[in-house]
């Protein structure tokens, strides 16, 4: 009985930090010993603000079952931002929709806009997103090229793999230099160089009202999370710093 109970203990020395490093927002030993961090701890917003700057918009995001969760409100939307900037990296995270939800994740973002209408005060970061979406949302269903994990209006993924609804997916974004990745539960679904010219023509179209034609883009920007009036569910957030 005595060895029976031993090897017990011992498996379940060997099984536990197997079923731990699974966790939600945790990161292995190995992860960290290769660069990566969260920028979610699962519980707080730290590290987290609206994306004009002021604070974690409560009114319209939340923390549940240890995910960033985007709320619908009567009152208002606004996008979440890193406080950090970023320039090349690579970042991976888990999401969640609805049937019909649409949301995305923005980077090389230049510029803000901020207005009030009908639905409350809007508050959106502008530069590239890489979409997340369900096939039965109207938008995504309107054009391939607004599917989940295409560069939103621009390059459609392909190949296109329909998301999970009701379930979590995971996403990677690789920028390094101007060579961007976006794949969706472990396949690339697009591949562009951001020096391209219908990938600057949409960034310069992104610049603030009245920049000069020569304006220089913004190169290292924070990283956003759109609110964009769907349930949407955010997790296991990371990133790793690359050289450009």
């Amino acid at each position: 009985m005595a060895t029976r109970s031993a090897t017990a203990a011992v498996f379940l020395l060997i099984a536990m930090p197997a079923a731990h490093a699974s966790d939600p927002n945790r990161l292995t030993d190995a992860e960290r010993r290769q660069g990566w961090r969260l920028l979610f701890d699962g519980r707080t917003s730290a590290g987290w603000e609206e994306i004009t700057g002021k604070p974690f918009p409560a009114n319209c995001w939340t923390i549940e079952d240890g995910s960033l969760k985007a709320l619908v409100r009567s009152d208002g939307f606004q996008d979440i931002r890193t406080k950090e900037v970023f320039r090349s990296f690579d970042l991976q995270f888990d999401w969640k929709i609805l049937r019909d939800g649409n949301s995305g994740v923005k980077y090389l973002i230049q510029k803000v806009d901020e207005w009030t209408n009908a639905a409350g005060r809007q508050a959106r970061a502008r530069g590239l997103e890489y979409q997340l979406a369900g096939d039965e949302n109207a938008d995504a269903a309107s054009d391939p090229r607004r599917a989940a994990g295409s560069l939103y209006s621009l390059i459609a993924p392909t190949p296109r793999i329909r998301p999970k609804i009701g379930e979590f997916n995971h996403s990677r974004l690789v920028v390094k230099g101007k060579h961007v990745e976006h794949w969706l539960n472990g396949t690339k679904v697009v591949e562009f160089d951001a020096g391209g010219a219908e990938v600057q023509k949409l960034l310069r179209g992104n610049l603030p009202e009245g920049s000069a034609p020569d304006a220089p883009l913004v190169e290292a920007s924070p990283i956003s999370l759109q609110n964009h009036s769907s349930e949407t569910w955010f997790r296991n957030i990371k990133i790793r710093v690359l050289p450009d």
